[in-house]
């Protein structure tokens, strides 16, 4: 079986364990068997594997313990993952110059209570199942306080570390937040169709797509789901304190939901929306577009895509035009390096919340 020891080099003085991810144990993010351990010198670590006879070629990124603390690039774009063969030499050090989060620290016991609402929660209006979870502040339990609530998409990818594309690190964020007394909010996390996630995202009317679920799934949101958290747990149910978000296809059906639900969201978090489905989709809403009155938190990054940023700037004038104009804020915002990935959106989730939820201060379209 033979050994290699694989070697890096930091740029950062960030004090978080470093562990390595990749194809020999299925992507997990903060694998104990795989910390690195610092060698002898300044900002160097060095983890030796003992290969199966059987494995010849590995993938990997590392780690500061999450995706919500991946590597990043020289610019703070996402890094490509490494690869290596078993049998070439190994001498040479791999670099890392930036960490997502850095400053990302938290307090354990602050970790939000995370609570399967149910693993097979009826969709009646499509005739499906889904996982539901609730992530209730961390003292949600010792208090009678009502809170905000945020759906959120792809549930799979939130809070979960062993997420095939990564994780956002929302209850690392939020556990964060509290520590700076922040983040009294529930979150519920809504799991996708996997097969069918392209389906249920896209909206009803024509598209790039075909016509999709939207229409049902959106339905299911505001007059199955909403209820039923509003029954079960101490919320505001007002829109003033109703949210719905999401990123990429997340993304599109959200602006869907809340344009088309406007009595029962007045807050959207949208993250690199997949706009290039429908760039049109507020002028095909124009008749209930008008009503909808609120914040809108809009993210995106150049190095998505050409369109991207764009698109974003495109949505924001059309929805401008189309609606109350001065019941509506908008907070745009563009990184230039940032893709598409689920450790960029975690980064950008604490900002989206304040702003959406307990800042005063609201910037308009211009």
């Amino acid at each position: 079986m033979p050994k290699k020891t694989l070697k890096l080099i930091t740029d950062s003085d960030d004090d978080r364990p470093i562990y390595v991810a990749g194809s020999f144990n299925e992507w997990s993010a903060g694998d104990e068997r795989y910390q690195m351990a610092s060698s002898d010198l300044p900002n160097q670590y060095e983890y030796t594997f003992d290969f199966p006879d059987d494995i010849s070629h590995i993938e990997y990124k590392y780690t500061r313990g999450g995706w919500e603390g991946v590597e990043l690039g020289r610019f703070n774009e996402s890094a490509m993952n490494h690869g290596r063969h078993v049998a070439d030499d190994w001498s040479t050090p791999d670099r890392v110059s930036n960490w997502a989060n850095a400053g990302l620290h938290y307090r354990p016991e602050l970790l939000p209570k995370i609570v399967v609402i149910n693993e097979e929660f009826e969709i009646p209006q499509l005739i499906r199942t889904r996982r539901v979870a609730a992530l209730l502040p961390h003292n949600y339990y010792e208090s009678d306080r009502h809170y905000p609530v945020l759906y959120l998409q792809d549930g799979q990818n939130l809070f979960d570390d062993n997420a095939p594309y990564g994780s956002w690190g929302v209850d690392k964020q939020l556990a964060s937040m509290a520590g700076r007394g922040q983040g009294d909010i529930i979150i519920v996390a809504i799991d996708h169709a996997d097969a069918q996630r392209v389906s249920e995202f896209t909206p009803t009317f024509k598209t790039k797509l075909g016509r999709g679920d939207g229409s049902d799934y959106s339905r299911f949101l505001a007059k199955t789901l909403k209820p039923y958290i509003d029954d079960h747990f101490r919320t505001l149910p007002g829109p003033e304190h109703t949210g719905i978000g999401g990123s990429s296809l997340g993304g599109l059906i959200s602006i869907y939901a809340g344009i088309l639900y406007p009595q029962v969201y007045d807050r959207l978090m949208i993250f690199s929306p997949s706009l290039w489905v429908t760039p049109e989709i507020p002028f095909h809403l124009t008749k209930v577009t008008h009503k909808f009155r609120g914040r809108i938190y809009l993210y995106g990054g150049e190095a998505e895509s050409k369109t991207m940023v764009p698109n974003l700037h495109r949505l924001q004038k059309g929805l401008t035009k189309q609606s109350e104009s001065d019941k509506v804020v908008f907070r745009l915002e563009v990184d230039p390096h940032g893709q598409h990935n689920e450790a960029r959106w975690g980064q950008e989730f604490p900002k989206a919340i304040e702003w959406l939820f307990f800042s005063d201060v609201a910037v308009t379209a211009p």
